[in-house]
């Protein structure tokens, strides 16, 4: 998979990489148990810093759209896959509009766990 960053973007560098994994996943590109590039090596290519990549590939591992294995590298989760992401999209849509409200996370765990029990 061939990454690209762009500086004029409003998304930063990290969330960049970031949408471009996620991308990946949906289209096919990027197959469960596939590695990553190295942190390192994709910072170099793209002429980034490293913890950027890092902070990538930390957010998509929160995602579980990636597993972190040490000393080896990242690979697509194999539970990854478009429901998955479909999923945490709009998870990440519920949170925001929960804080907007004024609303804590564990409001809205107590929510979800009424919903799932109805």
């Amino acid at each position: 998979m061939l990454f690209r960053v762009d500086a004029a973007s409003t998304l930063s560098l990290a969330e960049q990489i970031a949408v471009q994994v996620r991308a990946g996943v949906v289209d096919g590109s990027l197959v469960p148990g596939e590695r990553l590039p190295p942190a390192r090596d994709l910072a170099t290519a793209l002429h980034i810093n490293m913890h950027t990549v890092l902070r990538a590939y930390k957010q998509l591992r929160d995602e579980g759209i990636i597993e972190m294995r040490q000393g080896r590298g990242a690979f697509v989760s194999l539970d990854a896959g478009p429901g998955l992401l479909r999923l945490t999209e709009m998870a990440q849509q519920l949170l925001a509009e929960a804080r907007k409200l004024g609303m804590t996370q564990q409001d809205i765990v107590r929510i979800i766990g009424g919903v799932a029990k109805a």
